[in-house]
C-alpha cells in the first residue's frame, strides 16, 4: 500500500465510556452506510472510460457486456454497505448451561478490496470473545466479517471494526481478533512481492488488560491450526 497520511481509527474498544464517565457516540461503522449511489447507467459509462483509458476497444465482442457485468460484480462484491453488523449481532442467547469461557472461530476466509488501490486483499480472520451471560450464533462472527471486508478497506480498519462491533454490541469481557491476509496492491504492483502476508491483531477488555488471556488465546489458536 502507498504511504497514507490519516488519522487512526480510535481503540476498538474507546466507545466504551469507564466509570463516572458520559456515554459516548456511538461508532459509525456500527451502522449501515449512507449511500449516495449512481445509477446502473452511470456505472456503465464509467467502466467504458476506463476501458477505453486501458487502450482496448470497448466495442469489440469480449467487452461489449463487461460494464453490466462489472457493474453486477460491484454489487455484490461491495454488498456490506448494505448491511448492519449490529443487526447481525442483536439476536443472542442466554441459555448456555453457565459457560462463560472462551469462543474461538478460526479460519473465517474472507475477500476483501484495498482502499487505495481497489484491488484484492485475500485472507483469514479468528475471532474469539470471552461471553458474559449471553452468546451469539457462530454465524453471525463469520457474518461480521464478511460485512466489513464487502467494503472498501485497510486490514488495520477491518481488524478494529470487526473487533469493535462484537465489543460494543454483545459487551462481552473481551473480544480478540487476528487477520492474516495477502494483499494484491503488494503482489501485483508496485513492490511485487506475491505471497507476503499481514498479520494484524486487535484486543478489548480481558484480552487487552490479562496478557495471559491473550497468550490462551494464541495457544488455542496456535494449537487447532497444527491440528
Amino acid at each position: 500500500m502507498d504511504a497514507v497520511v490519516k488519522t487512526f481509527p480510535p481503540r476498538a474498544d474507546s466507545t466504551q465510556p469507564a466509570a463516572g464517565e458520559p456515554e459516548k457516540a456511538r461508532a459509525a461503522y456500527m451502522d449501515k452506510p449512507v449511500t449516495d449511489r449512481p445509477s446502473q447507467d452511470e456505472v456503465e459509462a464509467a467502466v467504458r472510460t476506463l476501458l477505453r483509458w486501458t487502450g482496448d476497444n470497448v466495442e469489440r465482442e469480449g467487452l461489449v457486456d463487461t460494464p453490466r457485468r462489472v457493474a453486477n460484480a460491484f454489487r455484490e462484491m461491495f454488498s456490506g454497505y448494505d448491511q448492519c453488523p449490529a443487526e447481525e449481532l442483536g439476536r443472542t442467547f442466554e441459555e448456555v448451561a453457565g459457560y462463560d469461557d472462551m469462543v474461538l472461530v478460526k479460519d473465517i476466509r474472507f475477500h476483501s478490496h484495498c482502499e487505495h488501490h481497489m484491488v484484492p486483499i485475500i485472507g483469514k480472520a479468528h475471532v474469539a470473545y470471552l461471553p458474559a451471560g449471553r452468546v451469539v450464533g457462530l454465524s453471525k462472527i463469520a457474518r461480521v466479517v464478511d460485512i466489513f471486508a464487502r467494503r472498501l478497506q485497510t486490514q488495520e480498519a477491518l481488524t478494529a471494526q470487526i473487533a469493535g462491533s462484537i465489543h460494543e454490541t454483545l459487551k462481552p469481557r473481551g473480544v480478540a481478533v487476528i487477520i492474516e491476509a495477502e494483499h494484491m496492491c503488494m503482489a501485483m504492483r508496485g513492490i511485487r512481492k506475491e505471497g507476503s502476508t499481514t498479520l494484524t491483531t486487535t484486543f478489548t477488555g480481558a484480552f487487552r488488560d490479562h496478557p495471559e488471556e491473550q497468550a490462551r488465546f494464541m495457544m488455542m489458536l496456535r494449537n487447532g491450526l497444527a491440528g
